[in-house]
């Protein structure tokens, strides 16, 4: 029987961004240095193959740092924590990894620098998200005041209107986070930017690339966890550049098939804590039921790599 044509349109750049590889890659050289078990606070990126299968190495992922001995290691996620957890960790003398991400790391730098010179820091991100958390564990209570959407910005009681900076999750849609900063400027014209978008380049270029194939297809399949801000903010982008049907999947298995009978054209991309493996087996879902062929959209070109901890690192790679 043959099977109708379909043209898969796939996204590079996708999955896994360089944040994600170290984060990975510290979890993996930890349990090479110390032996399993290994703790990691909270899942170290959002995805469930990547958990289970550091899990089956030997990490053991724990909310908080309570749950964890004190005489095995420690892993904080790629997406930072607040300024308590490691300073607990010291308190009990664990051996502890920060996996955070630089680019996570560099916005609570900023954020800082931004209340050493006496400003209150405005943070464009979502209400309990670990990385919102930890950036705003950066800072004494009442120092960071949160915006979620534009309505948010009106509701704003800053100490000081005149002494004010702002700062994003990096893992937001670049549009909404334009509309949401144009509403903060409109209210408090003196507020301070970040000198270059807090926005990771990851998020920003998976954004272009779904943009870029939206006019071609039919339906977008964003592979991803439901927990993933940045899967999910591929979604959106790809509805409001006019999809007319955009899916988030975990894997081949969750695709809704009634829900794009007879299309001809379908995009394919993955957020960035999703491995390329659960990619592949989308593609090879699709090469069962259609007739497909692979056009890839490029957008960029990443090169970017960041090192492991000097902790982790070997005498010939420090």
């Amino acid at each position: 029987m043959s099977h109708p044509p379909l043209t898969i349109y796939l996204a590079e750049p996708r999955g896994f961004c360089a944040g994600v590889e170290r984060a990975i890659r510290i979890v993996e050289q930890a349990i090479e240095k110390w032996g399993a078990p290994v703790y990691v606070r909270h899942e170290i990126v959002h995805n469930r193959h990547v958990v289970d299968g550091l899990a089956a190495k030997g990490a053991v992922f724990v909310e908080e740092l309570d749950e964890c001995p004190t005489d095995r290691p420690v892993v904080f996620s790629a997406h930072g924590v607040p300024k308590a957890v490691p300073a607990e960790a010291e308190a009990r003398e664990m051996i502890y990894v920060d996996a955070t991400c630089p680019l996570v790391s560099k916005v609570h730098i900023e954020a800082e620098r931004h209340a050493e010179n006496g400003l209150q820091i405005v943070m464009i991100g979502h209400a309990g998200h670990p990385e919102t958390v930890g950036t705003m564990g950066q800072l004494p209570p009442g120092e960071v005041l949160l915006v979620e959407d534009v309505p948010d910005v009106a509701k704003l009681a800053p100490r000081d209107p005149e002494r004010l900076a702002y700062i994003t999750q990096t893992t937001l849609s670049v549009d909404d986070t334009a509309d949401i900063v144009a509403a903060l400027v409109a209210r408090f014209p003196a507020i301070v930017g970040p000198h270059k978008e807090d926005i990771c380049y990851a998020t920003t270029n998976r954004q272009e690339a779904v943009k870029a194939m939206a006019p071609n297809i039919d339906a977008l399949l964003v592979v991803g966890a439901p927990n993933s801000s940045n899967s999910k903010r591929l979604v959106e982008v790809g509805a409001k550049a006019g999809c007319r049907y955009a899916q988030l999947v975990q894997r081949a298995a969750e695709i809704d098939w009634r829900a794009i009978e007879g299309i001809t054209a379908v995009g394919v991309t993955a957020g960035a804590s999703a491995p390329e493996v659960l990619v592949q087996e989308v593609i090879d879902a699709f090469r069962d039921r259609y007739d497909v062929s692979i056009e890839k959209v490029v957008t960029a070109e990443e090169r970017v790599h960041f090192k492991v901890p000097r902790i982790l690192r070997t005498a010939e790679q420090a």
